[in-house]
């Protein structure tokens, strides 16, 4: 390595939402040299990027500052402080694309390398943080309900958020640790492809979500009775249904690219169902869904669509009959309490941002008394996470059924949505709390 040369990230150690600087010195003024960074999200599975810099006439290469040069990571063009960590891509062909480690709320360590040609000069490290200073992780597996409690640091009480993950089933941890982290007592909750659960969405029962609610009102005592929603893609629904359906219970609604409608099974069904058998059941009954008995519904912009094929061309034609859109639109006007939309204009899975729309419109004609916003990411993709992550895997095999489509969006205005999405969450998540009344509903009884 060459002995002026520097490398340097600040902070290097932080949380995942943290902006990073990451800049070298010690270089010749006007060279060209190549950054690479790489990070081992999975056994054996490494991500890479990699982009050429020019240093500037005092030797030094600022991410924050400069644009790469025409590079391999065809992603990362323009002036992007992290861009070498969101436009990481598996450096092994066929490799899963999933970007949090096996183990729950584990660090990421990224190995950040200088070079000029091939000649290493510098190297530095960069580590990003799910789970803060303090914050504890213990499984829940009580009253039938799986999945995990992330507690912040410090003594309570805690306002809480309840935690779903969207059609690929499963616990969405990352997400329980970030939110601890930043305070708030998260249950992220298994509902399907869990242990102990169904493999399947098919005929899940809302009482299940129900039983979750009482029990973090009980157990968690949340600093006055607050708990909020927050869920993804078919979890984005199911905060919207949650919080028309047990109003009382539901503090807040965070909606990650949501839907306005109930939708039927669709990828993640049980095969002996099909994809327009019920996904949502209460009281024993189907909740009806948006593909019941409608007239212009037609799967086939999504069966017989150019690859790679958008889920959400065949959604889009179930919207054309008012009729069964009605039926099975979500009463959003029943909420009580503030709601926060984040959408993508360039949904491949469904159309979000049409979506969000149609519940922003119910609320402001319903006199909704507490804040609605929407999050609107044009350009962006269904995969909205938070910062930062990697943006670039646009196609994928979905976990249910195993059929291939995009996504949407491109990496970098996915990266852009990620950051902005986090930024108005933790600044909704705030002003609810704060808004809050002292007086909450009385607990229930025990189960």
């Amino acid at each position: 390595m060459s002995p002026t040369a520097m490398l340097q990230v600040d902070p290097a150690d932080a949380l995942i939402d943290v902006p990073r600087q990451i800049h070298a010195s010690g270089l010749r003024p006007g060279e060209t040299v190549r950054l690479q960074s790489r990070t081992l999200r999975g056994p054996g599975v490494w991500w890479q990027a990699e982009a050429h810099f020019q240093a500037d006439a005092h030797g030094g290469v600022d991410l924050s500052r400069d644009a790469p040069l025409a590079q391999p990571t065809p992603a990362y063009t323009e002036v992007s402080a992290q861009g070498l960590i969101w436009a990481q891509a598996p450096v092994q062909p066929g490799a899963s694309r999933e970007v949090f480690p096996v183990q729950p709320g584990a660090p990421l360590s990224t190995e950040l390398s200088l070079y000029r040609g091939d000649q290493l000069l510098a190297q530095a490290s960069l580590v990003q943080r799910l789970a803060g200073p303090g914050v504890q992780r213990r499984e829940v597996r009580e009253h039938g309900l799986v999945g995990s409690l992330w507690t912040p640091a410090g003594p309570g009480p805690h306002p809480a958020v309840l935690v779903l993950n969207g059609s690929g089933g499963g616990i969405n941890e990352a997400r329980g640790a970030l939110y601890a982290s930043h305070g708030y007592t998260a249950l992220a909750l298994g509902y399907f492809k869990a242990p102990g659960l169904s493999d399947y969405i098919s005929n899940t029962p809302l009482e299940y979500f129900e039983t979750a609610l009482h029990w973090m009102r009980r157990e968690l005592q949340p600093w006055r009775g607050f708990v909020a929603l927050s869920g993804q893609s078919r979890g984005g629904e199911l905060v919207l249904l949650l919080g028309s359906l047990f109003p009382e219970w539901v503090s807040a609604v965070i909606g990650y690219v949501p839907s306005a409608v109930v939708n039927c099974a669709q990828n993640a069904c049980d095969p002996a169902l099909g994809r327009e058998g019920w996904a949502w059941l209460h009281h024993g009954q189907p909740i009806p869904h948006i593909w019941t008995d409608n007239r212009t519904a037609t799967w086939a912009p999504w069966d017989h669509g150019p690859e790679p094929r958008r889920h959400a061309a065949a959604l889009l034609t179930s919207l054309q009959d008012p009729e069964a859109v009605e039926r099975a639109r979500i009463p959003v006007e029943r909420i009580q309490g503030p709601v926060l939309l984040l959408s993508a204009g360039d949904d491949g899975s469904w159309p979000s941002s049409l979506y969000s729309r149609m519940v922003v419109d119910h609320l402001t004609q319903g006199q909704h008394p507490w804040p609605v916003q929407q999050v609107d990411a044009p350009e962006a993709g269904h995969s909205i996470v938070f910062p930062t992550v990697p943006t670039t895997q646009l196609t994928y095999a979905h976990p249910v059924s195993g059929r291939l489509s995009t996504t949407g969006g491109h990496p970098a205005a996915n990266a852009e949505a990620d950051q902005a999405s986090w930024t108005a969450v933790l600044n909704f998540l705030q002003q609810a709390v704060a808004a809050h009344p002292a007086t909450a509903t009385a607990l229930p009884s025990s189960d």
